[in-house]
């Protein structure tokens, strides 16, 4: 099934690539689904698809795959164990990003170059490496073909993704084929919010322009990076899911939530997560070292005030609750702090965006503490300075959302055309 890459202009191999990819891995078998929820119907995700077409789609190839806890079956086996035991596929390596394969480092941490004790498969690290240097690991490694396989959450800043682009980035430049897997947006697919990034501000939390909570799904996002960002783009093919809507959450999927990350430990996270992430550029607490990371936010002096103007804000689908508590690690380490918890009541108003600047906005008028980081990330996780050159100028919520509108809508317009599913 490999395309030629000489013969094909870059819009043919991402028609070549797009037409592959809806019609590999589909038997009948795997399509029709059964049981479950949703009145018979059944999400199956692409590795569920792959196997249950023996394979097909990696037949004599040295196969590695990118990975980490997230790529399990529906009863929790990791996925290299079953395909390190079937006789059919050849896997030679693993490759594992931020936090690692097995998912044991903190953020902004990697497991490192070792061998699999289950498998004995050697297991390289991919974390901030990209270009030539990642390139010239898949081709040590002896792959062929590279699979991705991993859990997003839905948000730009998420890093998953951009091991993703760097991934088929290296895989372009090494001649390998690249192959993705797809798995639920855990928030749903049904739009794209938030402020868009400009490239000046491209770094490993945000690569290319897209908005903070993309509202994709990862092969679709394999095709827009295709299609749109790649200078060289890769022979990509995509097993997408069947019975999966945009209008889903997590939890009608059926699937059992492993956290992608350490601070990422249920799907209630992810939701809060593409909004209020955004206190990692603060000098707030975000919640990391508690049981509610995202969700707890604060720091030493907040008091019920901010409670009582975020919810005063009329925030649809969202409460705010005064909460105390004492982070274990990062920020405000064993001190007890104050601040908020946010409680959504209402998954399909809430909007976490909108909610993460009003945070801030309540958080700047009600505690004279508040500060951004002295290295102006929050200008990388949103992608840009107005978000916070608007706050510091006192604009209100309204005035700094209506600030992204049409970097927003030209993002949707490309974004419509690589959404494949309803």
């Amino acid at each position: 099934m490999n395309l030629s890459r000489g013969s094909l202009s870059r819009r043919g191999l991402l028609a070549a690539t797009t037409a592959t990819a809806l019609t590999s891995a589909a038997p009948a078998s795997a399509a029709a689904g059964g049981g479950g929820s949703g009145g018979g119907r059944r999400l199956r995700t692409g590795f569920e698809r792959l196997a249950a077409d023996g394979y097909a789609l990696l037949d004599g190839e040295r196969v590695g795959i990118v990975t980490n806890p997230t790529g399990v079956t529906r009863d929790v086996r990791h996925i290299v164990d079953v395909m390190h035991a079937d006789e059919r596929v050849d896997l030679v390596a693993v490759f594992g990003p931020e936090h690692g394969f097995r998912g044991t480092a903190q953020a902004g941490g990697s497991e490192g170059r070792y061998d699999d004790p289950a498998t004995g498969l050697p297991v390289y690290d991919t974390y901030q490496k990209s270009g030539k240097a990642l390139a010239d690991i898949f081709t040590a490694a002896g792959v062929d073909t590279i699979v991705f396989d991993i859990q997003d959450a839905g948000a730009r800043f998420y890093t998953y993704i951009w091991t993703l682009f760097d991934c088929m980035e290296s895989a372009a430049l090494a001649g390998k084929r690249f192959v993705v897997l797809d798995r639920p947006n855990p928030v749903t697919g049904r739009g794209a919010y938030g402020p868009v990034l400009h490239k000046e501000f491209a770094t490993f939390v945000g690569r290319q322009p897209i908005a903070q909570q993309h509202g994709m799904t990862v092969t679709e996002l394999a095709l827009l990076f295709n299609g749109e960002f790649l200078e060289r783009p890769v022979e990509l093919e995509t097993v997408r899911m069947t019975g999966w809507k945009r209008s889903e959450f997590y939890d009608a999927s059926e699937l059992p939530w492993v956290p992608p990350s350490p601070n990422m430990p249920t799907p209630e996270t992810a939701l809060v997560y593409s909004g209020t992430c955004l206190f990692e550029g603060t000098n707030l607490s975000e919640g990391r070292g508690t049981t509610r990371p995202f969700e707890l936010l604060g720091a030493e002096g907040i008091d019920r005030k901010w409670a009582a103007a975020a919810n005063d804000a009329g925030l649809p689908g969202v409460h705010f609750r005064e909460a105390y508590f004492a982070p274990t690690f990062s920020k405000f380490q064993g001190k007890t702090i104050g601040g908020v918890q946010l409680h959504v009541h209402d998954r399909d108003a809430y909007d976490p965006v909108r909610t993460g600047i009003a945070l801030l906005v309540t958080a700047k008028k009600t505690w004279s503490g508040f500060a951004w980081r002295s290295d102006n990330w929050i200008d990388k996780l949103t992608g840009t300075t107005r978000v916070r050159t608007m706050i510091d100028a006192g604009a209100g919520t309204d005035e700094v959302v209506a600030g992204w509108q049409d970097d927003l809508a030209r993002f949707r317009a490309v974004r419509r055309r690589y959404l494949h599913y309803r």
